[in-house]
């Protein structure tokens, strides 16, 4: 049976220390029309790629190895594209290699990206046998023309049959994603999305509006002018829906796309907005040390390539304090606890506290940030527009 692997909150875990693994799975078996992460539809080298990601681990082994001795709790998280393309084996492989760069006999929250469809009864045994004990799935909608306008590859049924299956499996640990802002979603079937999820009884839910980005199929059919997108109030509208009914049903909205249950907030994922060091693994990952960032080539061939030869398959800067600065901002004011005043003073310099205040003040008035002591945060009825109110912060 899955463990339970509750997870502290964000006010909970201030202070304390994770050491987050992150692993990327390139594969997907179907291209969805708005994704613009970086993956390949076709599994052919995918054999290939697990020995390459080992690879990686073990000539990275030493990038946290200080912090993975020292820190509270340890994280792993799959992402991708789609990591239940894998068999159990292959994650097998890639959960003992991380445990041993991360020196551990387990981790507090061992995180799976899953489409519904890749969740039978029969994978789920071998996942919670593995030591998974948190699984994100990929909803999206439990109406079928929204999946099919997505081009997602489940029905609306298996969404909820794998989570009942997954429960009885004995994962206490699901975190769901939904999707608004479509142009063909109203606010009665967003209402009915949202009321189906609550009804499944998860613990944490992610909604995402829809972002149309340029490289993506979206983008493209925006630029030929075959698509009509949904208008701003519309999502500001579905927005506070959303709000509504998960604060009414027990949920708790912690960071701008998150929502959950006391004491099911994400460990892994709120180490990243508390700035946490992490380790990448995988073509396009990044990793993060406090002090530079790096990103793995985005391309399976050449990140396969680069490895075997031993060339460079990474891009890599030095965070400048303006740097550590926008982005301390930029993660911290995306959670419901915010940003402390005496930490930028601290870390960037009285300058920057005052001038951060400054740029502050008239969202201030407008009560869409709010300043109690040294603790600065936009109130959850506003993170819908907190990309606007954040870069307001920035210093350019």
């Amino acid at each position: 049976m899955a463990s339970s692997s509750r997870s502290l909150s964000l006010a909970d875990t201030r202070g304390k220390t994770n050491a987050g693994i992150y692993i990327h799975i390139p594969f997907c078996k179907q291209l969805c029309n708005y994704c613009d992460f970086y993956f390949s539809v076709s599994l052919q080298r995918k054999t290939q790629m697990i020995d390459t990601l080992l690879h990686e681990m073990d000539i990275r082994r030493n990038y946290l190895s200080p912090f993975f001795l020292s820190a509270a709790s340890h994280t792993l998280y799959f992402g991708g594209g789609t990591p239940s393309v894998l068999t159990a084996k292959e994650l097998e492989l890639l959960v003992d290699k991380s445990k041993e760069i991360a020196g551990v006999n387990s981790f507090d929250e061992l995180s799976l990206e899953a489409n519904p469809d890749d969740l039978t009864p029969a994978y789920l045994a071998q996942l919670a046998a593995l030591g998974i004990n948190r699984l994100s799935i990929g909803v999206q909608s439990f109406y079928n023309t929204h999946l099919q306008w997505m081009r997602r590859r489940h029905t609306a049924q298996q969404a909820i049959d794998c989570i009942k299956n997954a429960q009885r499996e004995g994962f206490n640990n699901i975190t769901i994603d939904l999707m608004y802002g479509l142009p063909i979603l109203t606010l009665e079937e967003w209402r009915n999305v949202i009321e189906q999820a609550i009804a499944l009884d998860v613990p944490h839910i992610s909604a995402y509006h829809l972002s149309i980005e340029p490289a993506t199929l979206l983008g493209k059919q925006q630029k030929k002018g075959t698509i009509a997108i949904q208008n701003e109030q519309a999502g500001l509208e579905q927005f506070h829906l959303l709000r509504e009914l998960l604060t009414k049903a027990g949920y708790k909205h912690y960071e701008v796309s998150n929502f959950a249950r006391q004491g099911w907030s994400a460990l892994h994922n709120s180490a990243y907005w508390r700035q946490q060091p992490y380790l990448g693994i995988g073509p396009s990952a990044h990793s993060f040390d406090g002090q530079s960032r790096q990103w793995n080539i985005a391309n399976n061939i050449r990140y396969i390539r680069a490895l075997e030869k031993g060339d460079t398959f990474f891009e890599r800067e030095i965070l400048t304090a303006k740097m550590r600065y926008n982005e301390y901002l930029l993660t911290t004011l995306r959670t419901a606890v915010g940003a402390d005043m005496e930490t930028i003073a601290s870390s960037f310099g009285e300058d920057k506290k005052e001038y951060c205040l400054q740029q502050a003040q008239k969202f201030i008035q407008a009560g869409q940030l709010q300043l109690s002591g040294s603790n600065l945060k936009i109130p959850p009825e506003y993170f819908f527009i907190s990309d606007r109110i954040i870069e307001a912060l920035f210093v350019e």
